[in-house]
């Protein structure tokens, strides 16, 4: 099979390549830039383009399939040759439900917690020895690709994103997956540049439910998603999960089920729905909860989430994530209940088109409430870089409900933290980017030394 890339060096479709070429494809690509860590990887397995840039040479009759990335526009040189070509064209999860139609599917969707899921899912199979193909949105520690394409796989197990396809396909990924089993987290208005109202934010996942062919699990403590679940009751098997019985300790979180506990590395209430969530679709997979809930006590959390960057007897700092309204009470509130006793300053960062804008900021209220001091920080270049309307420090702060300090400079944040004893105290630093430039790890040995 010949397939090529445009837009290779994306941070999906560079690991979709690595995966083909891996299955023993002919893989070629193309992009305007590439970054790292995708430009290495790359390299390393011998696909990484000889020259950056679109060249319409690189399309000819003999591919099997090109693939399109979101970063590519719709009038790309090769996209218009592909097309007058008449070459099979595909979007990214166009291309991952051609590799995996005759499997069973299992798509993880929601507004958060997606990425958590998918990992504790692909942990316990790990642990148990269960072979599946899969696909997560996020470079998870131990891996050194996200994706998995192999022809003996019965299961393929997909994180389901509700962002845009392609840049010619303007239906959300996880529509394209028809999955068998889905699991739906929580709904919590998102890429609202792309969905301008809730209701419309909504229906996505009314479709994504619609499309579920046998089984939906649900958390019936998020009130949309509950409703959704309730709907399609009547069509496919539908299974409601709560909050589950535990208790915090020194380890992290015991959690009860059964009459059984189980010793988790892993804390907070939405890690704990999360796991719910994941151990009802492992026994969809044929996994007893018994074994899948002794499997995930050796879990310690996906990349990014919740991740321990630096511990010490009287410190602990953590990165996460978070950075919409939801991810960010969930994110402060399950570290103050682990660490009550301990001050907690927590430092977030709007980075995405949704948080930077205006009429986005009042979703934010009291987001961080469960912190004793907040950071909030945005980039004035980052707004106008995205073409939004300027925002105000003050609007920020009226938008958290106050209670937190807002700055704009990164300096400013570095200060602010070096400036604080760090004695009985937990940083938890939240962005979906690095606060335009800090190194965490460097940080983190700054404050153990100082």
């Amino acid at each position: 099979m010949n397939v090529h890339f445009i837009a290779i060096g994306g941070s999906a479709m560079h690991n979709l390549a690595i995966a083909l070429k891996r299955k023993g494809y002919n893989v070629s690509g193309s992009d305007d830039e590439i970054f790292e860590p995708s430009r290495s990887r790359l390299e390393r397995e011998g696909i990484l383009p000889a020259k950056i840039g679109w060249d319409e040479n690189n399309i000819h009759s003999q591919l099997d399939a090109v693939i399109l990335g979101m970063h590519a526009r719709a009038d790309n040189p090769e996209l218009l040759k592909a097309k007058e070509l008449g070459l099979k064209l595909f979007s990214y999860p166009e291309y991952l439900y051609e590799q995996s139609k005759h499997k069973k599917r299992i798509v993880v969707g929601g507004s958060h917690g997606k990425t958590t899921i998918t990992s504790m899912i692909l942990h316990v199979t790990n642990q148990l020895g269960i072979n599946i193909d899969y696909m997560v949105g996020a470079q998870l520690e131990g891996y050194d690709c996200m994706v998995k394409l192999s022809d003996n796989a019965p299961m393929m197990l997909l994180e389901g994103d509700e962002y845009l396809s392609s840049p010619i396909d303007r239906r959300p990924k996880f529509h394209l997956y028809h999955p068998d089993v889905a699991i739906l987290s929580g709904i919590a208005w998102d890429h609202i540049n792309v969905f301008p109202t809730f209701e419309n934010y909504v229906e996505q996942f009314d479709v994504f439910c619609s499309l579920v062919n046998d089984c939906l699990v649900y958390n019936q403590e998020d009130e949309e998603v509950k409703k959704l679940g309730e709907k399609y009751a009547s069509r496919i098997t539908t299974i409601p999960y709560p909050t589950p019985v535990y208790k915090v300790n020194q380890k992290g979180t015991l959690l009860s089920f059964e009459g059984k506990e189980y010793q988790l590395q892993i804390f907070g209430q939405h890690n704990m729905q999360n796991l719910m969530g994941a151990m009802y679709v492992g026994i969809q997979m044929g996994i007893a909860a018994h074994d899948f809930l002794t499997a995930i006590e050796s879990f310690t959390g996906a990349g990014k989430r919740l991740q321990k960057i630096r511990e010490t007897d009287s410190f602990v700092m953590f990165k996460d994530f978070a950075h919409s309204p939801s991810k960010l009470k969930a994110t402060t509130k399950a570290v103050k209940d682990q660490y009550p006793d301990r001050t907690v300053v927590a430092c977030m960062e709007l980075h995405t088109f949704s948080s930077l804008k205006k009429e986005f900021l009042p979703h934010y209220k009291d987001a961080m409430k469960a912190a004793d001091e907040a950071v909030v920080y945005f980039n004035h270049e980052v707004v106008q870089h995205k073409k939004l309307e300027p925002i105000t420090e003050q609007q920020v702060f009226e938008g958290f409900n106050g209670g937190v300090k807002v700055m704009t400079k990164t300096e400013d944040v570095l200060q602010f933290i070096r400036g604080k004893d760090w004695n009985n105290k937990v940083l938890l630093l939240m962005s979906s980017g690095n606060f335009d430039g800090i190194d965490y790890d460097l940080l983190a040995e700054e404050i153990t030394k100082s």
